[in-house]
């Protein structure tokens, strides 16, 4: 095991503050209402988004760039989290990854972006699984999960096939993996959908989100020879 922190700790987990985002915590053009204030994060390991105004929602994040940890992802390396959902109208929770630009400034293909699980109400038993490093390299699985009922999801990043698993059996291999050079660092977050993409936003009435994610961990295979 390389990493094992809980949420808290701040010396691993960077809150409210992410390079995947713009600099004022607000992202649109990607469908969605969220913003983000800097030290804002889980209670936990409840994610809860609360309502601003009609288009504007402060949104928990934990990301563990910009920390003194530092953590990064690697080829090969396997991540494993215990949820917990709830098939709310808006809820947008995710588990994903975002890498460094190189050296030269240029992103890494996709900004290493692979989402360990995306997950949206209006499907109430699908995650969405997506290697954005390798274009084409994602699957919408029905029937994964329950909402209200805990589940282990695992990805392992292999430089052949990215491989993610529910509760101990594969459900999805992308045949596509991401670079040998490619490092990430993890983010979990809880967004809200503006509406677009068959998303509703959520209901006028409501004014508080959220979803539950502990036991987070990240276990490295040694290398041979």
């Amino acid at each position: 095991m390389v990493f094992d922190a809980p949420f808290s700790d701040r010396s691993q987990w960077a809150a409210g503050v992410s390079s995947a985002y713009p600099p004022n915590g607000r992202n649109p053009g990607d469908n969605k209402l969220d913003h983000l204030v800097p030290g804002f994060g889980p209670s936990a390991d409840r994610f809860a988004a609360v309502r601003e105004s009609s288009r504007s929602w402060r949104t928990p994040l934990v990301t563990t760039e910009n920390t003194a940890g530092g953590f990064e992802l690697r080829p090969g390396d396997l991540l494993e989290a215990r949820c917990l959902l709830t098939a709310a109208q808006g809820a947008w929770p995710a588990i994903w990854t975002w890498g460094r630009d190189r050296p030269d400034g240029r992103p890494q293909p996709g900004h290493g972006e692979v989402d360990v699980l995306e997950y949206h109400g209006d499907h109430p038993r699908m995650l969405e699984l997506s290697n954005h490093t390798a274009p084409g390299a994602s699957a919408y699985l029905d029937d994964l999960v329950t909402p209200g009922q805990w589940f282990t999801v695992a990805c392992r990043f292999g430089t052949d096939s990215v491989r993610w698993s529910v509760d101990g059996r594969e459900v999805y291999a992308d045949g596509a993996g991401v670079a040998a050079t490619w490092r990430a660092w993890i983010i979990v977050n809880l967004s809200v959908s503006a509406g677009q993409w068959g998303h509703p936003a959520p209901r006028p009435d409501v004014s508080r989100l959220s979803w539950r994610c502990n036991r987070l961990r990240v276990l490295r295979t040694p290398p041979t020879g």
